[in-house]
């Protein structure tokens, strides 16, 4: 994904040793997933962020105010779409019930990075006994240093749960899957901590709970709700091109046989024989999907990275201008053809038409990280040395680098007109970056 899982995961900025997943596919897919639950609850669905973390562990938590964050292990391990969807209805629950609030408010300026480095010392002191695990799980000098971060009061955890089965009640779906999942993970409450995944440890799950969420699932009218083909189709998918993407491809070949024609099959396999660096395969077997469905847009898109990727720079531009053709307002889309048309170096055309793609993107996804840092190349190589600054103090900003970010900002506002919009975000940022350098010094 580039938005392809191997590309962005490549770029995304690390945080201790979990890294975001950057897809607009299974972005996609859980955003269908969570929107219906975020408006059970009267939430804003714009207002509620979800993101993603490469972790095999099983994991789900609400950080930073109104943001849901997901492991990849925790949608990989799933059986069944049911389960996902109860696990972000329960922490829908922590959000609707105000939980952690102090936490939470002190936390709500910090980057989805910061947090993400916060929630892996936090959990690190939990498993371990020490709160000073936490101050060296945070990044960039973050003052919320408290080993409570993650860990729900048992009371506050049977809430969330009464908030779940109410909010899937009031969507139609069965909470079978919450209780399936939590009745899984109550297994491991026996386990040493250091074996048991992160949700035991930061969600206490007390076997009353489980009861309790076994006897309203009897009460529920939706116990046997039968879950949407399409609900059913996109779980598949999407496991398909996790497995594809963060499992080895021996894994994923033994996994999906090439007896199996579906698409799930099909689709793990293709990312399979590319991260098995055969392009050959990988192409082919996209284009055998491309011949079944000639309007998706992220078939197109892997078929673009795979040959991206492959060296096949101009290649893969055709590819990737369907897929944004075909979804326009994927940011993700949009920064995975504006990368093949920078990497074109000399090709004046092609850097403009990326200029434009990269500016669509950061404008609907701020947080895109590598966009920035192709916008800088961009704008530098089109001569706009202003603009070119701006991206590089938003891209240093963004990664927690003040000293450079600083550097980048003060170059901005010597170049651009004092008063003009860019001139304005560059001081900005340079006035942030100036308050992070101020509190590292001793």
């Amino acid at each position: 994904m580039t938005s392809a899982l191997t590309a962005v995961l490549a770029l995304a900025p690390a945080a201790a040793n979990a890294r975001f997943v950057r897809d607009a596919e299974i972005e996609n897919i859980i955003r269908s997933y969570a929107a219906p639950l975020f408006r059970a609850g009267g939430l804003d669905t714009e207002a509620v962020d979800v993101y993603l973390i490469n972790d095999s562990r099983i994991n789900a938590f609400v950080a930073g105010g109104q943001r849901i964050f997901l492991h990849t292990g925790l949608l990989m391990s799933a059986t069944h779409p049911n389960q996902v969807i109860g696990v972000i209805a329960h922490e829908t629950g922590h959000i609707v019930g105000g939980h952690l609030a102090r936490t939470q408010d002190a936390l709500r300026n910090a980057t989805a990075t910061a947090i993400i480095a916060m929630a892996l010392g936090a959990a690190a002191a939990i498993a371990g006994g020490s709160g000073g695990a936490v101050a060296g799980g945070i990044a960039g000098g973050t003052q919320v240093a408290q080993s409570s971060f993650l860990l729900y009061s048992r009371t506050q955890e049977a809430a969330a749960d009464q908030s779940a089965v109410k909010l899937l009640n009031a969507t139609g779906q069965s909470s079978r899957g919450l209780y399936d999942f939590l009745d899984k993970l109550a297994g491991q409450e026996a386990l040493a901590t250091n074996r048991q995944d992160p949700y035991i440890r930061t969600h206490p799950l007390a076997r009353e709970r489980v009861d309790l969420l076994r006897d309203q699932l009897k009460q529920s009218p939706y116990t046997d709700a039968a879950t949407d083909d399409q609900t059913m189709a996109l779980f598949a998918r999407m496991q398909a091109k996790l497995r594809g993407f963060l499992e080895p491809p021996s894994r994923t070949l033994a996994r999906y046989k090439t007896d199996d024609g579906s698409l799930p099959a099909r689709y793990a396999r293709a990312i399979a024989y590319h991260q098995g660096k055969d392009s050959t395969k990988a192409v082919a077997e996209v284009d055998r999907l491309l011949a079944d469905h000639p309007d998706d847009a992220y078939f197109h898109e892997l078929k673009g990275q795979i040959l991206f990727e492959s060296g096949k720079i101009r290649e893969s531009i055709p590819s990737l201008e369907r897929s944004v053709a075909l979804d326009p307002k994927a940011s993700l889309l949009r920064y995975g053809l504006a990368r093949s048309q920078v990497a074109l170096e000399g090709d004046a055309q092609h850097n403009r038409a990326a200029i434009e793609h990269l500016k669509e993107a950061v404008a609907r996804d701020s947080d895109m990280v590598p966009a920035w840092q192709q916008l800088a190349i961009a704008f530098g190589r089109d001569g706009q040395l202003g603009p070119s600054a701006v991206a590089s103090a938003e891209y240093y900003i963004r990664l927690n680098r003040a000293e450079e970010a600083k550097l980048h900002s003060e170059r901005a506002l010597r170049l651009l007109p004092v008063g003009s919009p860019g001139w304005l975000r560059a001081q900005d940022i340079d006035n942030a970056a100036a308050e992070i350098i101020k509190k590292k010094r001793p």
